[in-house]
């Protein structure tokens, strides 16, 4: 891993006039080698520093080029793909969506050696603005600030890893099975090189506790409120996508009733895709711009839009509860570029979310209201007693918007008399306002031997390629045919295993890779 590690990237973009003694320090060093004591001298090359710890998120480097792992357009994408609500039409993302993947395989590789880049970056941060604050180079409130967004990132990018890598939660009592390494410490001396590399995966429930004290520190620390950067929501927010995999339904409304008042949903459900830097509903997304997105080979409105690399699955748009006439499934264009939700090739059905298909400046969305209402309303339908109207409400709030007439379309209180008939109507919204989004991978993760909606594995998908246009024709559920078959939860390759070059180079994590991967 030494060549993962030894450097931290810094960014220089927005970054004004510097001093004569940082342009001799960048004269000396090449932009992306610049020493750790040298990256915290300033407040500038600190800025610097904590741009290129976005960037690291938004962009990532694959191998050479960004290809936008994690937090840019990766997790959409493999989200997406490890689920049935998609169709990848072509081999970009074949190995994924038909499981057919392996320890060498790049987009798994990736994800994991890009995870850690960022994780390292996050690591590096907050040991130099620590040593900074204490030099008297940043104030203590601008230093914590910085703290937390790298704390925010370090938690949600170890919680990523666990989705892919690693049985969920609810897998063992007490949650003592193998997590994934929680990275602490940044390495950028050969010393540190060496005494990382013998450190192996933490238990799951470990790297929970470390995901929740980072997010919680997090909430404490931040001062920013931007959406491209983290800010103390995105912090609450996205631990009501941690405590919904952990069960405690408690603590998933407690963390969720935080943001009352904080956010409101678009009135229209594209709304949030319209302005996707603007809007009242988004909490975190990460900033994608013309000179800096990962590309024709990442960006999502390339792959999925100009491309049209990957398709709405027939499976999800047949399906009677999401209503014919939604206003999510509105198809509308500003000349020939779509601007409403879907857009239709050949009979097939792609989304409109992400529209700039020549720069591909959409902001990649991390986390939104409509998630952390959909999240409160699954713990009410849940909790030991069972809040079925509060749970009503918050699902009808997300799925009202859409509806073309709510008055008559609405849920009532008769549509789910049981917590499972609720919570299985929240996990169908979920698939419908999130598709392309993607979350799907994680509810199926964390659904695996539940006891109210249970999924077992991966279902069964429509076939790798271009669906015929009459799998699109609404009016009966799809029934087939279907062309990946089911995967088994008990099927290694449920999960991902822990890619070649990790297992190479770590001793420790050599015997601890994924069962069936060895």
């Amino acid at each position: 891993m030494k060549n993962i590690f030894k450097f931290l990237a810094v960014s220089v973009i927005g970054i004004g006039m510097v001093s004569c003694s940082e342009e001799a320090i960048l004269d000396l060093s090449p932009i992306n080698n610049i020493s750790i004591d040298d990256a915290f001298s300033s407040p500038s090359l600190i800025q610097s520093s904590l741009n290129g710890m976005y960037n690291a998120a938004a962009i990532g480097e694959y191998n050479g080029t960004g290809r936008g792992y994690v937090w840019g357009a990766a997790f959409v994408q493999q989200g997406d793909n490890r689920g049935e609500d998609v169709v990848n039409t072509a081999t970009f993302y074949q190995l994924t969506y038909t499981a057919t993947y392996d320890g060498t395989t790049a987009n798994n590789v990736y994800y994991w050696i890009d995870g850690y880049r960022l994780i390292n970056r996050t690591n590096l941060v907050i040991e130099g603005v620590t040593k900074a604050i204490e030099n008297g180079i940043l104030t203590p409130e601008v230093g914590n600030d910085y703290i937390g967004q790298a704390k925010f990132l370090r938690a949600i990018t170890h919680f990523e890893l666990l989705n892919f890598f690693a049985r969920p939660y609810n897998f063992t009592p007490g949650a003592t099975h193998p997590g994934v390494p929680y990275r602490e410490v940044g390495i950028d001396t050969q010393s540190e090189i060496d005494s990382e590399m013998l450190k192996g995966r933490n238990t799951v429930a470990e790297t929970y506790d470390k995901v929740l004290a980072d997010l919680n520190d997090a909430e404490n620390l931040i001062t920013s409120t931007q959406l491209t950067k983290a800010s103390k929501n995105a912090a609450i927010a996205f631990k009501t996508r941690v405590y919904l995999h952990m069960r405690n339904w408690n603590k998933v409304i407690e963390e969720g009733n935080k943001l009352t008042g904080a956010y409101t949903l678009t009135a229209e459900p594209d709304g949030v895709f319209d302005d996707s830097y603007g809007n009242t509903e988004s909490i975190f997304s990460t900033l994608q711009s013309a000179t800096n997105n990962p590309g024709v080979n990442a960006a999502l409105a390339s792959q999925y839009n100009g491309r049209r690399l990957v398709a709405i699955s027939p499976i999800i748009w047949r399906d009677p509860s999401w209503l014919v006439d939604d206003k999510r499934r509105s198809e509308t264009y500003s000349g020939e570029d779509p601007d409403g939700m879907v857009f239709t090739v050949g009979g097939r059905k792609y989304t409109a979310k992400y529209r700039d298909r020549v720069n591909y400046t959409d902001a990649a969305p991390v986390i939104r209201y409509a998630e952390v209402l959909l999240n409160m309303a699954e713990a009410h339908a849940r909790k030991s007693t069972p809040d079925l109207l509060a749970s009503l409400e918050l699902l009808n709030k997300v799925r009202n918007r859409a509806l073309a007439s709510p008055a008559t379309q609405a849920y009532t209180a008769a549509s789910f008399t049981t917590p499972a008939a609720m919570v299985a109507a929240i996990i169908k919204e979920r698939r419908i306002e999130f598709l392309m989004e993607g979350r799907r991978w994680s509810d199926i993760h964390r659904l695996q031997g539940d006891d109210l909606h249970p999924i077992d594995g991966i279902p069964a998908k429509v076939g790798n390629g271009n669906p015929p246009a009459t799998a699109y024709v609404l009016g009966t559920p799809y029934t087939g045919p279907y062309g990946v078959d089911a995967i088994p939860g008990s099927d290694p390759r449920f999960l991902w295993p822990i890619p070649q070059v990790e297992i190479d180079a770590n001793p420790t994590l050599a015997g601890q890779q994924n069962p069936g991967w060895n």
